[in-house]
């Protein structure tokens, strides 16, 4: 396994290019002002000592030298053991309401922003846990399969909108039965459901599912984005609000959050209910009750050592470098003795 412990500093050999064009444009320049001054030919036989093929070579081993020591800032490094590390965690799932409810503004900017956020600090504090992603709206998608790369679950965050669902409602009984399918393992125990939702249940018996995920292991937690005294859906049109949802008789829709029925899903799945404020997501509450679930093993191959070969292109570029200071760009003697071209001197 091979890597470069700094790779930013792999940007610098972009430079070859740039001293390569610099000596090509002062060759040039030399060559235009030998012909203002006369005859090239003449002149250079004034100095017949000068070796245009020692400064090519003097070129060639600053690259060389150059590419070595940018080499060496970079740090080159090689896995040295295959390990199995055995890592400790729990498997969580985030049951995430995509619903047009979930728009509404009751707390800033909306209760589905405010849920990605949310899920988003999530991210960053978990360690050893796997996580998985279901949203839900009239139906459950997996949006992300459970996994340790808490960097791919990030990147789903900010696609996840009510327009990826086409059926709209509020089934958070099928986001509770996916989330049981979605679970890997037979082990009854070490998992854990966070369902986020403004608790609107339309679809289904959401109570019924949880008390089979229960029955499975799955400890659910939920938390209630959005407040008692609910608000209005705004309407969205080319990214700008146009209008509030309206029932059939044109009464503007007021949603609220359902925090009975959330309390209740949340004692059936024997975990806890926290309600969403503007001043906390509730997220760092489920998540120390999360970190008190019995964790189990899971392994994983890494490499887990590497050894730093950083020396070995620094000291070839020091060594190229010095060799390069005293090769002179003058025809050495000897070479001028051997007169390899048969030119005539008088």
């Amino acid at each position: 396994m091979f890597r470069f412990a700094h790779t930013e500093y792999l940007y610098a050999l972009g430079l070859i290019p740039v001293i390569i064009l610099c000596y090509v444009l002062m060759r040039l320049w030399q060559t235009r002002t030998l012909k203002k001054l006369g005859e090239v030919s003449v002149i250079k036989s004034l100095y017949d000592d000068a070796s245009h093929g020692k400064s090519v070579i003097k070129l060639i081993l600053f690259s060389l030298a150059y590419i070595c020591i940018v080499v060496a800032l970079a740090n080159p490094q090689f896995g040295s053991k295959l390990e199995e590390v055995k890592r400790k965690g729990v498997d969580i799932i985030v049951a995430l309401d995509v619903s047009n409810s979930m728009l509404c503004e009751d707390i800033r900017p909306s209760r589905l922003e405010r849920a990605k956020q949310a899920l988003s600090r999530l991210l960053d504090k978990l360690q050893n846990d796997r996580i998985g992603i279901i949203v839900f709206a009239g139906e459950a998608y997996v949006q992300l399969p459970i996994t340790t790369d808490y960097g791919a679950a990030k990147l789903f965050l900010p696609g996840i909108e009510p327009d990826m669902i086409p059926t709209q409602g509020t089934a958070i009984g099928s986001a509770i039965d996916m989330a049981v399918k979605s679970f890997t393992g037979n082990d009854k125990r070490n998992k854990a459901l966070i369902i986020i939702t403004d608790g609107e249940n339309h679809e289904d018996n959401a109570v019924e599912a949880v008390k089979n995920a229960a029955e499975n292991g799955i400890i659910t937690y939920t938390i209630g984005m959005g407040s008692p005294d609910g608000g209005p859906i705004p309407v969205y049109h080319n990214g700008v609000q146009v209008d509030f949802k309206k029932d059939q008789s044109g009464t503007t829709v007021i949603t609220k959050l359902d925090e009975a029925m959330l309390r209740e899903i949340a004692a059936n799945g024997k975990g806890e209910f926290v309600r969403a404020t503007n001043s906390d997501d509730g997220l760092s509450l489920i998540l120390d009750k999360v970190n008190k679930i019995d964790k189990k093993e899971f392994g994983s191959k890494v490499y887990t050592e590497y050894e730093d070969k950083f020396q070995y292109f620094l000291a070839a570029g020091l060594i190229i470098l010095i060799f390069e200071f005293f090769i002179s760009t003058k025809r050495s003697e000897w070479l001028r003795r051997l007169n390899l071209f048969g030119e005539n001197k008088k």
